[in-house]
């Protein structure tokens, strides 16, 4: 029993020292200096942290980012420039590398999944 929470404990922290990317067994695909992404500003801290990437088009990175609910209003997602995203939600900036297709989830503690989603590429 000990050396199982010993074994867990390790692997925790082994997982941690990784980056995202590497956890997830994906090439990294940081987004361009300058760029912007979708954020949700009024939704932040009504809930867990959820996070998409469709491929980039013009100025955008292909990112948005919001928390709780999504919502369908045209005003839900406001552009932000990638630099500045520290500064409103600075849990999801590791996630940022993930390459279009990939989804995130986390909610500040001890819950996180990463996964892809082929639908969005579709877009």
């Amino acid at each position: 029993m000990m050396r199982c929470l010993v074994e867990r404990a390790l692997t925790m922290r082994i997982a941690k020292l990784q980056s995202v990317c590497e956890w997830a067994g994906v090439e990294p695909v940081v987004p361009l200096p300058g760029s912007k992404l979708g954020l949700a500003i009024r939704s932040l801290g009504s809930g867990p942290i959820h996070g998409l990437r469709h491929p980039p088009t013009g100025d955008t990175n292909g990112w948005y980012i919001w928390c709780g609910e999504l919502s369908k209003a045209d005003d839900f997602f406001s552009p932000l420039h990638v630099e500045h995203l520290a500064e409103y939600v600075p849990l999801a900036v590791e996630y940022l590398a993930l390459p279009p297709g990939y989804r995130f989830l986390i909610d500040g503690g001890n819950f996180e999944d990463v996964w892809f989603d082929s639908a969005l590429l579709e877009v």
